[in-house]
């Protein structure tokens, strides 16, 4: 006989946070869960048994969060992302919820260091660069806030790919980041809902002669829920990151099978499981392409249903649909939402199109994080037509009524109407996913002031004239709990000595070190932590590189993702011009460098992987050199994700962010390095103008023109071979790398990189801004030679990033566009 829920209560133990109770889970778990006792137990399995403890005493309230959500009707955040870098989860948790220093000594009264356990946590590949990690610093904040908000994303079985060098080279290897099984996820195999694929749309008209659409005939793949509890800090709340896995309707074709065909028995499985299978498929072939798009129709499709699943549970009508779920779209990856959103409700649902788009355009936001024209996502009718027949009938349907409203307010503009179009006509018709994020979203962010600025100017300038209220700034921030808090130890624990530990909560508290910039004590405190984390990267760089770098150096640190104008290249010229002033004066004063660089290039991207083997062929030359010894070292930090951006970042001494002005929309590597004491040498470019705003101009190294300037320059008829003939130290460089100075072995191999910059044009502006930059490295060299003011106004970079914390972020987009406000458990 079953009883009803409400006969019995489930009765479970009591997790406290005591070294004693926590000893107690850590054992049980070790001998019930990972099925080892004290003799056969490695490390690894003690790092499964104590992340299965943390989890423990999250769950009580993971639960009593999402209960407390349900029985308020709080409306909810869904933060629609394709990445989610997380990092490691196991330091994060323990910092959280406040047990760090118990489970060291548990750990220790074992034998054990529990910093050899952490290290053990694979990074989860679910995202590559600042998007995923942004994503993730404001999942951390809204559950630091008390912000119901739930991420959803895919369940990718490799990331990206984990990058080693060989030869110099990247070589991209699968990130099997699930390879020891993943302990802090749930399954939920009973969360399922179809998503469909091709097939073909019949109409067909009801009793009232009304026409309705029917999306039939179509392929259909399961997306199978996995959850991931979420805490805030110092707080109870804990939210959830539900990540869709691709399952097919079928394991294998038994008929096949029996026939002894056992490759064709799972062909179906394995094309219909692939779509979760890697993150960013290349998409240089057609057939990347259409996986990349079913990834992006995949997840939000899955979403929209839980979603409504959700919704539904607590109304009967959507009426109050966008007054309880504020869908934002992370970029335009997720844009599929809204035709996915209009298609559930007129088909399924029934609701009139006026209904069903009013309600969509009043649930989604947008955020929108590149200004370059290329780089806006586009997607072929074609494969549209074939792989979303019913989502291209809507989204052109949608263009027909905004066009004919803009046709309406300027007739006979035949070229506003060609710029606004989400089908965009030239070469092989496409549709503008920009376009329809922009028009299907009630507010439209840019992620810095100088960005949301410039999308007004050029990219949605029509669009901004046509919806004045729509386009609004937040600029991003970063999370104080990882990036400072647990990255940089050694520097929190100084910092939480003086002023106590509320600025993890209130990052604005950190001002209060403004006047510690002048306190001799506190500047070689600061000094003894920053020779801390280099110590500690320098072994890192020697265990991985097998490189010996000298501590007393400056760490000149540029680590982001390879890409042209983000102008890795700038600063390589630069490193080439200080090896000859080194090599042709052997006796001069220089001061010591270490530059570092790291970050993937995409797998397909011609360019930006010889880029990292030059990097690498110029650092095998310089640091073998004996007339140069340890006043120039150069090292390339392969596979740079979330742990060694932990590492690298706490050590760096001068933060390089010298993007071509006006194509950063912000950045969050500036951050990240200003708020751990690193001083920015940067163009005005995204987040760094706010940056040299907050920490004053005399703190911070600008060069190059601005984004105003480049455009001028462009349009001017800039000429590179000026620039190239009138500077020797620059044309010396040049003529290096394309002679193959630094690939003796094959002399032509670098032609490309010196024809880009010269008779390609220059587009990013390298040569025009050489000088500036090299100019503005001089002067970082003479006040690094000065320790007191380098130290002074390192201080002060730390201490004036309070603007830049993801929880002030989070709070504006609370504020501006999601209209959400805390919960407080009842």
């Amino acid at each position: 006989m079953h009883r009803k829920p409400n006969e019995v209560s489930l009765e479970y133990d009591n997790h406290g946070l005591d070294p004693e109770s926590l000893r107690r889970s850590l054992s049980n778990h070790l001998v019930y869960s990972v099925g080892k006792d004290l003799h056969t137990a490695t490390e690894r399995d003690m790092f499964h048994a104590l992340a299965y403890a943390v989890r423990d005493r999250l769950i009580e309230r993971w639960m009593e969060t999402m209960r407390s959500y349900y029985r308020q009707d709080a409306k909810r955040v869904y933060y629609l992302s394709l990445e989610f870098l997380l990092g490691r989860a196991l330091s994060n948790s323990l910092l959280n919820i406040g047990i760090f220093q118990e489970c060291e000594q548990v750990l220790a009264d074992f034998g054990i260091d529990l910093e050899r356990v952490r290290m053990l946590e694979l990074d989860a590949g679910l995202g590559n660069g600042g998007l995923g990690r942004l994503a993730a610093c404001f999942l951390d904040s809204m559950a630091t806030l008390g912000l119901p908000g739930h991420g959803l994303g895919i369940r990718y079985e490799y990331g990206m790919f984990s990058q080693r060098v060989e030869g110099g080279r990247q070589v991209e290897h699968p990130e099997n980041w699930l390879r020891y099984g993943n302990p802090w996820e749930f399954p939920r195999p009973e969360v399922l809902y179809p998503v469909r694929f091709g097939g073909r749309v019949v109409e067909f008209k009801d009793q009232r002669g009304n026409i309705h659409r029917d999306w039939v005939d179509a392929d259909q793949v399961m997306a199978m829920a996995y959850d991931t509890p979420i805490p805030g800090y110092g707080t109870d709340t804990v939210n959830n990151l539900r990540l869709w896995s691709a399952k097919a309707t079928r394991d294998f074709d038994l008929r096949y099978f029996n026939e002894g065909n056992y490759i064709k028995a799972v062909e179906d499985k394995n094309r219909t499981e692939n779509i979760s299978r890697v993150l960013y498929p290349d998409d240089t072939t057609t057939m990347g392409r259409e996986l990349r798009l079913k990834q992006e129709y995949f997840f939000v499709s899955a979403s929209l249903q839980d979603i409504l699943y959700r919704y539904g549970k607590l109304h009967s009508t959507f009426d109050e649909f966008p007054d309880k779920a504020a869908i934002q779209l992370n970029d335009t990856h997720p844009a599929l939402a809204i035709p996915e959103l209009m298609r559930t409700l007129l088909d399924v649902h029934g609701l009139a199109w006026e209904k069903a788009w009013d309600l969509t355009v009043r649930t989604f936001g947008y955020t929108n994080h590149t200004l370059m024209p290329e780089a806006l996502e586009i997607w072929p009718v074609r494969i549209l037509e074939t792989m979303l027949p019913r989502h291209l009938q809507i989204i052109c349907e949608i263009n027909h009524r905004f066009l004919e409203d803009v046709r309406h307010r300027h007739p006979g503009d035949v070229d506003r109407l060609r710029r606004m179009s989400i089908i965009g006509e030239t070469g092989d018709r496409h549709v503008r996913m920009a376009h329809l994020a922009f028009v299907g979203s009630h507010k439209v962010n840019g992620v810095s002031e100088i960005h949301t600025e410039i999308m007004r100017r050029t990219i949605f300038a029509d669009f901004d004239a046509f919806f004045p209220d729509r386009i609004v700034n937040v600029t991003n921030g970063v999370t104080p709990r990882r990036w400072l808090h647990q990255a940089n130890y050694p520097l929190s624990r100084r910092i939480g000595a003086r002023l106590g530990w509320e600025w993890i909560r209130d990052l604005g508290r950190l001002s209060d070190l403004a006047a510690l910039a002048d306190d001799a004590g506190f500047r070689e405190e600061f000094r003894a932590a920053k020779r801390e984390n280099k110590e500690r990267l320098a072994e890192v760089i020697r265990m991985r590189l097998g490189v010996d770098v000298r501590v007393d150096s400056m760490f000149d640190v540029q680590v982001k993702r390879i890409h042209e104008y983000k102008r890795q290249l700038l600063n390589l010229l630069h490193v080439v011009v200080r090896y000859n002033r080194v090599r042709a004066n052997a006796s001069a004063d220089v001061v010591p460098r270490v530059v570092v660089f790291a970050g993937k290039a995409a797998p397909g991207y011609f360019m930006a992987k010889l880029i990292v083997k030059l990097i690498n062929d110029v650092a095998d030359i310089i640091n073998n050199d004996p007339a140069v010894g340890d006043r120039l070292k150069v090292v390339f930090v392969p596979n740079y994700d979330v742990s060694t951006a932990a590492v690298i970042i706490p050590a760096a001494e001068l933060s390089e962010q010298i993007s071509t002005a006006g194509t950063e929309a912000s950045g969050t590597g500036n951050m990240k390095l200003a708020l751990n004491g690193a001083i920015t040498i940067g163009t005005l470019d995204g987040a760094n103008v706010e940056i040299r705003e907050a920490v004053g101009e005399e703190n911070i190294f600008i060069f190059g023109v601005t984004a105003d300037e480049a455009a001028t320059l462009r349009h001017s008829g800039y000429n590179p071979w000026d620039a190239y003939n009138g500077n020797s130290e620059l044309k010396q460089a040049l003529d290096m790398i394309s002679s193959g100075f630094f690939s003796p072995g094959q002399p032509d191999l670098y032609r490309p990189i010196f024809d880009a910059l010269t008779a390609g044009g220059d587009h990013y502006l390298l040569l025009a801004d050489f000088a500036s930059y090299v100019a503005c490295q001089e002067r970082v060299d003479a006040l690094y030679r000065d320790p007191v003011s380098w130290t002074r106004r390192a201080i002060l970079n730390t201490a004036r990033m309070g603007r830049f914390s993801s929880d002030r972020a989070v709070g504006e987009y609370a504020e501006k566009i999601w209209g959400v406000r805390p919960v407080r458990r009842d």
